[in-house]
């Protein structure tokens, strides 16, 4: 990208001197150069957060170092960076190297919530997590020493009632096959919002862990067992443009920060407030983030970029206006905030394999996959037919084998696995006709959908979906997702049901039996269940504090 950073910046400067002389935004039809979307954005490491921790890390690490905490008299501090309400932290020492393991009584079968804390330690910190809200909570503590002796302690732990937005999004369940579900070995389903506090549930449906942060969109694992949660510091503010790494503990270990505000008027004016990141994002093996982001001109959701974790700078920029027809943009009708959202990105997807991203664009009823490195189309799939395609991208369309469904307004695009001639993909396929959707069946119903890509021959094939038989109840116009778990049963979420005044999350086996179904009434506008996850254990059972 560097290269052509000089080209740009004339570019640009050719660009400003149009607008001066004619007064006209046509120049807003170029897609902006590399080096205007990184200022644009304006991403940087900030350790505000970090650093109104400090006092409370010291706190524990000296804990850690008193002889007087011991398994029978341990320090336990409820929600220990207080915006984690229903965690605890237990630190003690034991005489003799131990590792430890703690239980969470549930109200009922199959709701206890366990974890491991990794490794045979003297010093242990145990991160406790899946309290009741307003309850006196049961946890019995396991120390197992090498020897294979074991000790236990039960603590009694009280904590306080849910928030507002929390309590308020009525959770009700109708079925919950314990013995059939895969509930995650701590049992937990995660329930990201659109806004307001993320929170997760039990098989019952009891909350068992919330934020306080508020989060729009985005939290995703990390592989250190962290949540990547896009937040804003102050709760009345329109704009999220906070990205933390954080512990369900809620520890901070490194905040992002971008720009809310960007030049989008001929006059070079900053005067619109705007989140950067919205829809999706993950890290990259190296531990970079990869963003959908907004890029600060007319156009929006149709740019992403990596972010370094080490600066906090934008180190890769890849712009679909370059990538794509300009008749799919320029020829696209501005929203009532005027701006075009003609692609509307919505799922981003990594593929370490082959250095590979399959992205889900909305607005044009299409998904895709692109070579990483060069930005180079490997395949389209969409209800665009191939001939109205520009003949260089032709040989890139993928044809659908006979029954298997065109997607519409889809979203959650991601691989399953790789195959000797492609992959297995799965996506939560909405069945609305934004441009390219199939209009027969618009509207009728939404879906879980598997497709197997075969690269070689170029064709896509309906292996397994479910949602059509729900019908017309289940159908949502935006939002959902699909994901597939560990025992082959898939996670659905028709996140905006019922025009969005509830969201309906159901797990069905292989079959399409449904073995769990809950719905949650949506607390405030907005508040509706824009992705459901289940087994939340890898973000447990590893020491938070060094």
């Amino acid at each position: 990208m560097k290269k052509y950073l000089g080209i740009g910046v004339i570019l640009s400067l050719f660009i400003v001197i149009l607008v001066g002389c004619s007064g006209q935004s046509k120049s807003q039809n170029v897609p902006l150069s590399t080096a205007q979307i990184k200022k644009n954005i304006g991403s940087k490491l900030i350790s505000t957060r970090e650093d109104s921790q400090k006092k409370l890390t010291k706190k524990y690490q000296e804990e850690t170092k008193k002889d007087s905490n011991t398994l029978d008299n341990p320090y336990v501090k409820v929600n220990p960076y207080k915006d984690s309400p229903l965690t605890a932290l237990m630190i003690f020492k034991t005489d003799s190297a131990a590792k430890v393991s703690y239980v969470v009584q549930g109200k009922t079968n199959n709701t206890d919530v366990s974890n491991n804390v990794k490794g045979y330690k003297k010093t242990h910190q145990v991160p406790i997590m899946g309290l009741y809200a307003d309850e006196t909570n049961t946890v019995t503590v396991t120390v197992e020493y090498k020897n294979g002796t074991t000790e236990t302690k039960t603590l009694k732990i009280k904590t306080g009632a849910l928030p507002k937005y929390v309590k308020a999004a009525k959770v009700s369940v109708s079925k919950n096959d314990k013995s059939k579900m895969d509930i995650g070995t701590n049992k937990l389903t995660l329930i990201n919002r659109t806004t307001k506090e993320p929170f997760a549930i039990d098989a019952d449906g009891a909350v068992r862990w919330y934020s306080t942060d508020y989060s729009q969109h985005t939290i995703e694992q990390t592989d250190d067992g962290h949540l990547l949660i896009l937040t804003k510091k102050n709760v009345d503010s329109s704009v999220y443009n906070d990205l933390i790494e954080t512990d369900p503990m809620g520890r901070v270990y490194k905040e992002y920060s971008f720009n809310s505000k960007v030049k989008s008027n001929d006059s070079g004016n900053s005067k619109d407030e705007t989140t950067v990141i919205h829809h999706d994002l993950l890290e990259l093996p190296n531990k970079d983030i990869l963003a959908t982001v907004n890029d600060g001109s007319k156009y929006k959701e149709d740019v992403m970029v990596q972010i370094s974790h080490k600066t906090g700078k934008i180190v890769k920029v890849i712009d679909l206006k370059r990538i794509l027809p300009k008749s799919m943009y320029e020829n696209y009708k501005a929203g009532s905030d005027k701006k075009v959202d003609w692609f509307h990105q919505n799922a981003v997807d990594y593929d370490k394999t082959d250095n590979t991203i399959m992205i889900s664009g909305r607005n044009q009823d299409m998904i895709m996959k692109l070579n990483y490195k060069t930005n180079k189309i490997i395949w389209i799939y969409s209800g665009k037919s191939k001939s109205s395609w520009p003949k260089k991208y032709r040989s890139k369309i993928l044809t659908p084998t006979k029954g298997t469904t065109i997607t519409g307004g889809q979203h959650g695009l991601y691989q399953l696995n790789k195959t000797a001639d492609g992959e297995n993909i799965i996506l939560y396929d909405n069945n609305i006709d934004v441009t390219n959707g199939d209009k027969k069946t618009s509207g009728k119903y939404s879906q879980a959908v598997q497709y197997h890509v075969n690269e070689k021959k170029m064709t896509i094939d309906q292996k397994w979906s479910y949602g059509k038989n729900l019908g017309k109840a289940n159908f949502t116009n935006i939002i959902g997702y699909a994901e597939r778990e560990s025992n082959g049963n898939t996670l659905i979420d028709f996140g905006y049901k019922d025009k969005g005044k509830e969201s309906n999350i159901i797990e069905v086996d292989p079959e399409g039996n449904q073995v769990f179904n809950v719905t949650i009434k949506n607390a405030s506008t907005k508040a509706y269940v824009y992705r459901a996850y289940l087994d939340l254990s890898q973000i447990l059972g590893h020491e938070l504090y060094s």
